[in-house]
């Protein structure tokens, strides 16, 4: 992460659990975007947008979590050798991206997946 994103900073939040900060400009035009990605072993990274406020309900977007809907989880599993530069950044990146474009208007043009009641309970279960 330190190579790719230096401007992130990394903090160990428990034995396998380290949160990343810093800030994300996808394109001169758009806001920087404050984010934080928690990083905990096996376990789906959770990223987050810390500053600017996101709009209520923004697409894309665990509610209860209040984290970004990255992924599929059923097609991508994540693991621990994974790397958050290589697979989740480019990923958060395209989030911002998108979800600028929705804003401005109206319309999700990036890669789409439903939220259908299966997918919510797949959530819960891994």
């Amino acid at each position: 992460m330190k190579a790719l994103f230096p401007q992130f900073k990394a903090v160990r939040k428990g034995k396998d659990t380290i949160e990343f900060t810093g800030q994300l400009q996808v394109k001169p035009e758009l806001p920087v975007y404050t984010i934080s990605v928690l990083y905990d072993g096996d376990q789906r990274p959770k990223v987050k947008v810390l500053y600017p406020t996101l709009v209520a309900e923004p697409k894309h977007f665990y509610q209860a979590s209040g984290t970004l809907c990255l992924y599929q989880p059923r097609d991508f599993k994540w693991r621990r050798f994974k790397l958050i530069a290589r697979e989740i950044m480019g990923w958060t990146a395209g989030w911002i991206y998108f979800y600028e474009a929705w804003l401005q208007y109206g319309e999700w043009y990036g890669p789409e997946a439903d939220h259908d009641a299966d997918f919510e309970k797949y959530l819960k279960e891994n």
